[in-house]
């Protein structure tokens, strides 16, 4: 897929996040407001800070796409998993302070009014969120951002909220507006949890993660496959933000010539990189049976 194209689905998707939550914070804001609900506020709330998180993604996300310069040698894939690191930052702050809000209600009590309108709002909602995180989904398909996961994974987790939002005005409804500050409890746990989740992913992306054990086996035997490869050792696979970095030694005859040698590296690099989570690869070949320099007993020092 051309760059271009891929640019244009991240803004769209990016646009999505942004209307829809938009959408959102306005329904649930109104009603929350105007009878009293610390559990629709509480959501609204929330909604402002995945605003503010779209926003982020949005402007900054889109930096992803620019390819490398003088400066950045590797290009900018690590701004990614930066602006998903504080999407999940300002789900944790808003999270906390929702808790508190939350407490307080619980503890102090509030005057709260059951309306049929607050049912409509949070059905609003979750219809909202819904529509927002399938088309997120469906254009992340092909593109594979952590930031845009990180919405998704923002819109689905919405919908549980609203769903515990809902049990606090059917509470009031039932006459028990306690659970209205209870349910407000339960979506703050819930926020603080999701934010949590999304800061620990993405920082293991910045810190170099290294890759499941699986997926370097899987790697291990795409360049074991080749004919010409005799052994491979020094193996690290590790996240170089979103994406993975291979680095290898690869055991090859030691009499190739240095073409030879050259063609083969470059069909295996070939052969790495068509993992669709692998985005570079750096071979160094070695001649088969001999030791590395690290392994010497002594140092060589050679003579001119």
């Amino acid at each position: 897929m051309e760059s271009a194209t891929k640019r244009r689905r991240f803004a769209l998707a990016s646009w999505a996040n942004v209307l829809g939550n938009v959408a959102k914070i306005v329904a649930e804001g109104i009603a929350g407001f105007l009878f009293g609900s610390v559990a629709l506020l509480a959501d609204a709330a929330h909604s402002l800070g995945d605003l503010v998180a779209s926003v982020v993604v949005l402007i900054w996300g889109d930096s992803r796409f620019e390819g490398a310069d003088a400066d950045h040698p590797h290009g900018h894939a690590r701004i990614e998993p930066l602006t998903a690191l504080f999407v999940g930052a300002v789900i944790v702050i808003l999270g906390a302070n929702l808790l508190y809000e939350s407490g307080q209600s619980l503890l102090v009590g509030g005057h709260v009014e059951f309306s049929y309108l607050l049912v409509v709002a949070l059905g609003f909602s979750m219809a909202d969120m819904y529509l927002v995180y399938w088309y997120t989904m469906r254009m992340n398909a092909t593109l594979g951002s952590t930031a845009l996961k990180a919405l998704a994974v923002d819109c689905l987790n919405d919908m549980y909220t609203t769903v515990a939002a809902l049990v606090g005005v059917i509470g009031i409804g039932l006459g028990f507006p306690v659970l209205d500050a209870l349910a407000g409890l339960f979506v703050s746990l819930l926020v603080i949890y999701q934010g949590v989740e999304i800061g620990r992913e993405n920082l293991s992306y910045l810190a170099g993660k290294a890759a499941s054990d699986a997926r370097r086996a899987e790697i291990r035997e795409t360049i074991l496959a080749h004919p010409q490869t005799h052994g491979v050792h020094d193996l690290a696979v590790f996240y170089d933000g979103p994406t993975l970095e291979v680095e290898a030694h690869v055991e090859v005859d030691g009499s190739l010539t240095l073409a030879q040698a050259h063609d083969i590296e470059s069909d295996l690099v070939r052969s790495v990189l068509e993992y669709d989570d692998v985005g570079d690869a750096h071979l160094h070949l070695d001649p088969a049976g001999m030791g590395e320099w690290k392994d010497a007993d002594e140092q060589v020092t050679g003579t001119h």
